[in-house]
C-alpha cells in the first residue's frame, strides 16, 4: 500500500518522552500532567492548561539503575520508566498522577519522588485509590478519591479550573480524539483492511503521549486520506488476530507480529483503543465527574477487576471483538513479572480456547521486544496452526 502521508511525522513523535508537541504546548504555559494507567480518567488530566502523558520509555536499552532500586523480578514496564527518570526524561513534567493499582508501578512513581527526578519547582506527586470491583459503592468511593487526589491537586499547585464546565471541555476534546481514532480503526474490519495493525497502533499511542489538541489537525488528514486508499490486491498477511493483554507502549511489537504474517485486527491491551477511544457521552442530568468516573470504570478491562461479573465481562468482550473484527486467533501477551497480566494470561489461554474454541498463542515478552527471535518464531508457528486449520475447514 501506499505510504500514509503523515505516519513517518507520528512515529517520529514516539521515538521521545519529550517530543515536539510536548514542548510546542509547554512552550504555550501549558502543563504536562505525567500518567502511568488507563484508571486514571484522561479527562481530568486534560483541564484548561494542561494535558496528559502517559509515559513510555522508548528506546531503552540497560535497565541497570532501575532493576538496583527495584527488582530484576519486577516489571520490566516499570523499571524501564524508573530507569528513563534517572537519566533525566522525565524532567519536564510538572506532576505525576498515579492510582494505588498496581503496587509494581506504584514503587516506581515513588523512586521518581523520593529521589527528586523531576525537578522543576512545584512538581507533585499525586496518588489515588481506585476500584477493584465495579459497583455503586466502588463508583462512590472512586469519584471521592479523583475529587480529592487528582483535580483538588491540580487546582491547589496550579489553578487549574476544575468546574463542570472545564470537565466537559476536557471530554469534547478528547471524544474528538476518539471519533476518529474509531473512525480509523473501523477499516480493520474489512476483509482486506487498508490499514495495517502497525500503522493504527502508531496513531492510537501517540493520543495517549501528546497534547490531543495539536494532534486533530494531522488525524483529520490521515482520516480523509484512508477513504480512498487502496489496499495491496495480493495481501502479505496469512492471518487475522486480536491482540490482548498488557500495555504495548512500542508499535514495534506489532510489527514484528504482522512481519511473521499475523495481522493485527483488534488491539485489546493497555494503549489501545478497545476500550478507551469510544466516545464519552455526558447527560445535563447528574454530576459530570460522577459520569466520567462510571465510563471508566465500564471501560475498565484491567485484571485488577477482580469480581466475578468483570471477569467474565473481559473474556466476552474479547470473544464480541474478535467475532467484529474476523479474528482467526487471539494472542494474549503480557510484560515480564506483570502480576496481573500474568494470571489473567494463564486463565484466558484455557478459558478462551477451551470455553470459546480459539486458537490462542500465549505470550510472556520482555519490554524491549527489538526483533525478537523467539517472539518471531512462536507467532510464525501459530500461523502456520491456523492456516492448517482453515485448510481442514476449507
Amino acid at each position: 500500500m501506499k505510504d500514509l502521508k503523515h505516519l513517518y511525522y507520528f512515529e517520529k513523535l514516539l521515538e521521545e518522552a519529550n517530543h515536539e508537541l510536548i514542548r510546542e504546548a509547554q512552550e504555550k504555559g501549558e502543563l504536562a500532567i505525567g500518567s502511568v494507567c488507563f484508571q486514571i480518567p484522561e479527562p481530568l488530566l486534560n483541564l484548561p492548561g494542561c494535558f496528559s502523558v502517559r509515559l513510555r520509555a522508548p528506546r531503552t536499552a540497560s535497565m541497570e539503575m532501575g532493576t538496583y532500586y527495584m527488582s530484576s523480578i519486577l516489571c520490566e514496564g516499570c523499571r524501564a520508566i524508573l530507569e528513563r527518570a534517572i537519566e533525566g526524561g522525565y524532567e519536564f513534567l510538572d506532576a505525576i498522577i498515579a492510582p494505588d493499582a498496581c503496587a509494581q508501578m506504584n514503587r516506581c512513581v515513588e523512586n521518581i519522588e523520593r529521589q527528586s527526578l523531576c525537578t522543576k519547582e512545584k512538581f507533585f506527586v499525586s496518588y489515588s485509590d481506585v476500584p477493584m470491583k465495579a459497583d455503586e459503592t466502588a463508583l462512590e468511593h472512586y469519584v471521592k478519591q479523583m475529587r480529592e487526589h487528582v483535580l483538588k491537586p491540580l487546582a491547589e499547585h496550579y489553578g487549574i479550573d476544575v468546574s463542570d464546565g472545564a470537565l466537559r471541555q476536557a471530554v469534547e476534546e478528547q471524544n474528538r480524539i476518539s471519533r476518529l481514532i474509531t473512525e480509523i480503526g473501523e477499516y480493520r474490519k474489512e476483509e482486506n483492511p487498508r490499514i495495517t495493525g502497525y500503522e493504527f497502533a502508531v496513531l492510537c499511542t501517540a493520543t495517549f503521549c501528546s497534547p490531543k489538541a495539536l494532534l486533530v489537525e494531522k488525524l483529520e488528514e490521515t482520516a480523509l486520506e484512508l477513504q480512498t486508499r487502496q489496499p495491496d490486491e495480493k495481501p502479505p498477511y496469512r492471518a487475522r488476530v486480536l491482540l490482548a493483554g498488557s500495555e504495548i507502549d512500542d508499535p514495534g511489537l506489532i510489527r514484528l507480529i504482522e512481519d511473521a504474517g499475523a495481522l493485527v485486527v483488534a488491539d485489546r491491551f493497555c494503549f489501545g483503543s478497545l476500550p478507551g477511544r469510544q466516545e464519552l457521552v455526558l447527560n445535563d442530568a447528574e454530576d459530570v465527574l460522577t459520569q466520567i468516573c462510571r465510563t471508566y470504570m465500564e471501560w475498565g478491562k484491567c485484571p485488577r477487576f477482580m469480581n466475578t461479573d468483570k471477569i467474565l465481562e473481559r473474556q466476552s468482550y474479547v470473544d464480541s471483538l474478535a467475532k467484529e473484527y474476523h479474528a482467526e486467533g487471539l494472542i494474549y501477551q503480557q510484560l515480564k513479572f506483570c502480576d496481573y497480566w500474568g494470571y489473567e494470561r494463564a486463565s484466558a489461554f484455557h478459558v478462551m480456547r477451551e470455553e470459546y474454541g480459539y486458537p490462542v498463542l500465549s505470550l510472556d515478552r520482555p519490554y524491549v521486544v527489538g526483533n525478537s527471535g523467539q517472539v518471531r518464531t512462536r507467532v510464525q508457528a501459530f500461523v502456520e496452526s491456523l492456516e492448517i486449520k482453515r485448510n481442514a475447514k476449507g
